[in-house]
């Protein structure tokens, strides 16, 4: 059996990090049956998806990193994607490597810091993608933060739709089922990919691979490229079963 310690970085608002990435790497078991992963978390103070409450919390990052490597994870992801793109552009290439040298600083081991939103447009990278269409749960305002800052890293938003939910646990408890309409009304003529929740607190894995077999284009979520994401860095095949075109064989 070899284990493999996951920290992760989430506002303490979150729901849906510490449910669907164990979930994702737990199904694993069907292809790798002798991996065993162990989840580790610490939490930065958010409550409403707000740029003021943004900010406050990216400077928690700092403490997070410094106790998760107490833990000595093997892996950290910074899982909140929009508190690094309210940053500025390009954000996560200095946030990344600034908390992978705390956590180096305090566990005397070199320990992968990874980001949602540098996974993200990694992923759609690796995927070819160019012109992507985005379901986001934010407030207009923020979609629009996202998508400058996706564009930024050299891609083109065909379109988006905000679903317009400020309150984080609110986000939480939205139905994923009804991201199949949400799809629907998203208008992917041109599109390369599909990014069905840019957010990895509005889950989306019930329903991921059911809208990759409606789509003839790569479909993904947040939390699905932080998963993708966290096996390449432990050098893993990242492969998971039944979650999207990005994780599949």
């Amino acid at each position: 059996m070899t284990n493999h310690r996951v920290g992760m970085i989430v506002p303490s608002s979150n729901t849906t990090m510490e449910t669907e990435i164990p979930a994702m790497l737990r199904a694993r078991a069907e292809i790798s049956p002798e991996e065993q992963f162990t989840f580790h978390s610490a939490r930065m103070r958010m409550q409403h998806v707000t740029p003021e409450q943004l900010t406050r919390m990216d400077a928690d990052s700092l403490r997070c990193a410094a106790e998760l490597a107490d833990a000595r994870v093997d892996v950290m992801a910074y899982a909140c994607l929009v508190a690094i793109m309210a940053q500025g552009r390009g954000y996560h290439a200095v946030s990344e490597p600034k908390l992978a040298g705390i956590a180096q600083a305090e566990s005397g081991v070199p320990i992968p810091v990874l980001s949602s939103a540098g996974a993200l447009t990694e992923a759609l990278a690796h995927l070819n993608a160019q012109k992507i269409a985005v379901v986001t749960p934010y407030m207009k305002p923020l979609t629009a933060t996202v998508c400058e800052y996706i564009e930024y890293e050299g891609f083109h938003i065909v379109d988006s739709l905000s679903l317009e939910v400020p309150d984080n646990l609110a986000v939480g408890r939205l139905d994923p089922q009804n991201l199949l309409e949400h799809a629907r009304r998203v208008d992917t003529t041109g599109a390369d990919a599909l990014v069905i929740s840019a957010c990895v607190q509005m889950p989306s894995l019930p329903v991921l691979d059911t809208l990759q077999q409606q789509f003839g284009i790569p479909v993904l979520s947040a939390a699905a490229a932080t998963t993708w994401r966290l096996l390449r860095c432990l050098d893993l095949d990242p492969v998971v079963p039944r979650a999207g075109a990005l994780l599949a064989p």
